[in-house]
């Protein structure tokens, strides 16, 4: 079985080599051959670039693919389309989930037929999350109420940057999603596969924070208020109509 690992990055010129190295020696380690990492750029401004096609030189299963829309939607989607593997997701550069995951997610779907869907979370009762800020918290968890409250969301969590999906699931899903290219297309990607009835599988963590992040709180979030509206008034709204 071969697992596709998509990583979205931009402005990661810090921390792309590290994640990329820990990522395949980690592989290595667990004796696992049969994987592609996809690296996709989502308009990165600094040595992103270089830095990349230095570390596709240097692993022959490392690729490297640039596109000109900013946003881990956009990143997301467009390595899913590069995919080969059976099995395809994506993980955060600073891996900040445990990398010790993504063995045991290997293993999950290799043994497991019924597994479709790993949903990474923090939030699960045997998670182990550490480093988070008290705002993230906040906003974090108020997320998540609004998610369920309005748009009847099961799993426990989110966007917590480990998701991997069966590629034909993985596709089909992107069919039904909206354009949106930033953060919440995953929220949606995940909603659409337990609307479906996809056996989303809530999987707990060890997970640290990255005080390095470049994600900007606030447009996130306004931006995140905007879809949850798009989202009800489509699932509930004009289903009534």
């Amino acid at each position: 079985m071969m697992f596709t690992i998509i990583f979205p990055v931009l402005n990661e010129r810090l921390r792309l080599e590290s994640g990329i190295t820990r990522t395949v020696e980690y592989l290595q380690k667990i004796a696992f051959e049969d994987y592609e990492i996809i690296i996709v750029d989502n308009g990165s401004e600094d040595e992103t670039p270089q830095i990349a096609a230095s570390l596709c030189k240097k692993y022959e299963k490392v690729q490297y693919e640039r596109i000109n829309i900013r946003g881990v939607g956009a990143a997301f989607r467009r390595g899913v389309e590069l995919s080969h593997g059976d099995v395809v997701g994506y993980m955060d550069i600073d891996l900040s989930t445990n990398i010790k995951h993504l063995g045991e997610a290997i293993h999950l779907f290799e043994t497991q037929k019924e597994v479709e869907y790993i949903n990474g979370s923090r939030f699960a009762k045997q998670s182990d999350t550490r480093g988070r800020k008290w705002y993230r918290k906040i906003t974090s968890q108020g997320l998540l109420i609004l998610l369920k409250l309005f748009l009847g969301m099961k799993s426990t969590d989110a966007i917590c940057g480990f998701t991997f999906v069966r590629r034909e699931q993985a596709l089909s899903l992107i069919e039904g999603c909206s354009d949106d290219n930033g953060w919440f297309y995953m929220i949606e990607f995940l909603l659409r596969a337990e609307k479906r009835g996809v056996r989303v599988l809530d999987y707990p963590v060890e997970w640290q924070e990255d005080y390095n992040t470049t994600v900007k709180v606030f447009k996130t979030i306004c931006n995140y208020l905007v879809q949850i509206a798009r989202l009800y008034k489509e699932f509930y709204i004009k289903k009534n109509i």
